[in-house]
């Protein structure tokens, strides 16, 4: 059980190193190129939710980040840790929600600093960072579990 809540502890950290790596040797704006043009860091600072939503509600997101930790720990607890994919979705989004918790609470903004450009559409997918990533995977994850989920409990209701 405690090595599910170890996912979430290694997402927390990978998130606050790189942020605080950004953060520290990289103005605001300034862009470094990994694979040009589709992929680099660009550092960026965010004061709301995803694509700067609800710009300076920081009592909202704190409200919302408490009530989100301990519906995950609750869901974790009472079905999580028989059911590895669904532990593993549960601890991403854990991990995911406490990093970028951290930057609101700690300095008052989320640092975002991944720039991805999408080459087939060309759309610049808007900039994230570790803890937005492991968020993403782990709805995903939910996602599939629930499909896997429902497929199990139909084949078990015509066996």
């Amino acid at each position: 059980m405690f090595i599910y809540y170890g996912i979430a502890a290694l997402v927390i950290l990978v998130d606050q190193l790189t942020k605080w790596l950004v953060a520290t040797n990289m103005e605001i704006g300034e862009r470094i190129p990994l694979i040009e043009p589709y992929l680099g860091l660009l550092s960026h600072r965010n004061r709301g939710a995803a694509w700067g939503m609800l710009e300076g509600q920081m009592w909202l997101f704190a409200i919302v980040t408490i009530v989100v930790v301990i519906g995950i720990v609750y869901y974790f607890q009472k079905e999580g840790k028989n059911e590895p994919l669904f532990a593993w979705s549960l601890m991403l989004l854990l991990g995911g929600a406490v990093g970028n918790f951290i930057d609101r609470m700690v300095r008052g903004e989320v640092v975002d600093f991944v720039n991805v450009l999408i080459p087939v559409i060309n759309y610049d997918f808007p900039i994230f960072n570790v803890a937005d990533a492991a968020l993403t995977c782990g709805v995903v994850l939910v996602i599939i579990h629930l499909i896997l989920d429902e497929k199990k409990n139909k084949k078990d209701k015509v066996t």
